[in-house]
């Protein structure tokens, strides 16, 4: 029997530098440029990123990391960094897609370009062209290479468009997003100590059942596979027991991306009776998988709901973050971060927290 080494932990689905890349190669390096910016401009609803490498002779190595921030939003970092797959996985993390020059540096995915005076470049590269996802040919008359045509024999049925084709291409790449956007699981929380009032909150009946089965139920009928989020491992399949222990929500929500980092968890609290169907087809219509999280806000209140939230895989790592710097409250991660805000009546969103309380909800839901 083989030793385990490392603690056998669910892993984060990555491409080689990034969650989802592509390569783009055969082109000389600037016209490669222009398409990604042609293209970025089009899709500027994702967060894009673009690897390349500098193709300066000499520089000076920097004896400080310099920061520069611009008045509008943009930052520009100089430092002296190595390129390493597991950093370059943490500094693409906000990224819902990245361009790789492929010349340079080998992507999981390719997008090859046929460009005669690079034939030769392709012939070395050859064992890099793993998983080519469409073809851009400088014109339409250029003919595949001889080394292309030995190694993929049915290459000339790949999908292929000329450069001037941008729309095109851009539809294609934006397929390509598509295709990995995480699906959405449900999380309610369960298992609080309820202090104000006295008794198990998820326990307590609004609805002619137990609220953490009504709120399971809630999940369940828009289409998410829902677990509880509990404190103690009892084995059932449809619970995560709490492995962030003594962090209350923050912790069962980083117990659920540690049991299943590639998907969006919609975290639902059970003291929030008044929340319905309606409300969690919206946040699931309004979602934006570009942003950290999308979340509820009341219209009066100041900050968003972090417990009526659909957290993106990239919030994990956020999470994590805000973790190492001595901070364990979801709501402060939220507000410190580029998230969907969806405004809502307080009403629908109101939290239940003592006796009394409890006694008023309960006659308005029935009432």
């Amino acid at each position: 029997m083989a030793h385990q080494k490392h603690t056998n932990i669910t892993k984060k689905h990555n491409d080689n530098f990034a969650v989802n890349e592509v390569a783009i190669l055969g082109a000389k390096c600037g016209i490669i440029e222009d398409l990604i910016k042609e293209v970025s401009s089009k899709l500027s609803n994702y967060n894009l990123g673009y690897f390349d490498a500098s193709h300066a002779k000499d520089i000076d190595k920097n004896n400080v990391t310099k920061y520069t921030f611009h008045h509008e939003g943009n930052l520009q970092i100089d430092t002296t960094s190595l390129i390493n797959k597991f950093e370059q996985r943490l500094q693409f993390i906000d990224h819902d897609f990245v361009f790789v020059n492929g010349n340079h540096y080998q992507g999981a995915k390719q997008i090859l370009i046929l460009d005669p005076e690079k034939e030769a470049s392709i012939k070395k590269r050859l064992d890099q062209i793993t998983n080519i996802q469409f073809i851009i040919k400088l014109n339409p008359n250029i003919v595949y290479f001889d080394c292309l045509l030995e190694k993929f024999p049915n290459i000339e049925n790949i999908t292929s468009y000329t450069i001037d084709e941008v729309d095109k291409i851009t539809s294609h790449i934006n397929l390509l997003i598509q295709e990995h956007i995480p699906p959405v699981k449900g999380l309610v929380l369960v298992g609080g100590k309820s202090t104000r009032m006295g008794s198990d909150k998820s326990q307590l009946d609004y609805h002619g059942k137990p609220q953490k089965k009504h709120v399971k139920e809630l999940l369940k009928s828009n289409s998410l596979e829902t677990f509880y989020s509990v404190q103690s491992n009892s084995n059932k399949e449809d619970e995560i027991h709490d492995t962030f222990l003594n962090l209350g929500p923050f912790g069962g929500i980083c117990s659920a991306f540690q049991k299943n980092p590639n998907t969006a968890w919609l975290v639902l609290a059970t003291d929030v009776p008044f929340v319905n169907s309606e409300l969690i087809q919206l946040l699931l219509q309004k979602r934006n998988p570009s942003k950290v999280a999308t979340a509820i806000k009341g219209i009066g209140k100041e900050f968003p709901e972090p417990l009526i939230t659909i957290y993106e895989p990239k919030a994990y790592t956020k999470l994590l973050q805000y973790l190492a710097q001595g901070y364990s409250c979801p709501r402060k991660m939220l507000i410190n971060s580029e998230v969907e805000i969806i405004e809502v009546d307080d009403a629908l969103i109101r939290n239940i927290n003592t006796p009394e309380e409890f006694e008023i909800a309960k006659k308005e839901i029935n009432g």
